[in-house]
């Protein structure tokens, strides 16, 4: 029977085999319920408390709470008829999965991605001291990569709580060699963050913005750790306080 932690399995999980597995006891915990009791005790309260008001199988809120709280984390991700599983590692900027973001398979299905289980990683990263559960070096790729495409392709449309509400937005500075290149209407968005604040209102009716886009591109910049949120800017002020529910949308 293959193991959901094996590290140097190549091929994506039919979510059947992966929902037979989890029956028989394999490791995975349902989203549906509570976070694992695997994890640590601060993602644990951080996940609890995201359940409370989130829809449990957000992906990119989970993300945001392993960086927050920069724990190793290995998640199973859904994107129909397939299981995508990846394992996030924070403090060494890189994440381990048998496909990378560019595979047309999970490219293809980014953007119905939906969180089914998370779980304390099984692998350890490159250089560990204990070498048995390190994997092949090519499965390794920098967590920005991942991060990026997430946000910028994945489900969710609206900002991350972490970053939302009042607030105004310009580019943190350095960091910018991690980032990946943006691409079309959100390279000149970038580069005029990098010279002036605005807050998600203004960006949203920037040339080639939506509000969308804008909420896609800060969710980017903030996970990878290139964004400055300002909750005093003058912008802010005159920022409405939930786009979100504006907008009719759930978190």
């Amino acid at each position: 029977m293959r193991d959901m932690r094996d590290p140097e399995h190549s091929t994506l999980w039919r979510i059947s085999e992966f929902e037979r597995l989890q029956a028989g006891g394999q490791d995975g915990a349902p989203m549906g319920t509570a976070p694992s009791t695997m994890l640590g005790s601060t993602l644990q309260a951080e996940l609890y408390r995201l359940y409370a008001h989130t829809e449990t199988n957000d992906v990119l809120e989970v993300m945001a709470a392993c960086l927050r709280h920069r724990e190793s984390a290995l998640l199973h991700m859904s994107m129909a008829p397939y299981v995508w599983s990846v394992t996030l590692f924070p403090i060494q900027g890189l994440f381990h999965a048998p496909r990378d973001v560019a595979d047309p398979v999970v490219a293809a299905g980014m953007g119905q991605m939906k969180l089914l289980s998370a779980e304390r990683a099984g692998l350890r990263p490159p250089g560990h001291i204990m070498a048995e559960r390190v994997a092949a070096p090519d499965k390794y790729r920098p967590l920005a990569r991942l991060l990026w495409a997430m946000a910028v392709y994945g489900p969710r449309p609206t900002l991350l709580t972490e970053i939302s509400g009042r607030s105004a937005y310009r580019l943190a500075p350095g960091r910018g060699e991690d980032r990946p290149v943006p691409t079309g209407a959100l390279a000149p968005a970038v580069s005029r963050l990098r010279a002036e604040a605005a807050s998600l209102r203004e960006m949203s009716r920037w040339p080639g913005m939506s509000l969308e886009r804008a909420c896609r591109l800060l969710n980017a910049l903030y996970l990878t750790d290139s964004l400055m949120v300002m909750r005093s800017h003058p912008q802010a002020r005159r920022e409405p306080l939930d786009w979100a529910r504006l907008l009719g949308r759930r978190r």
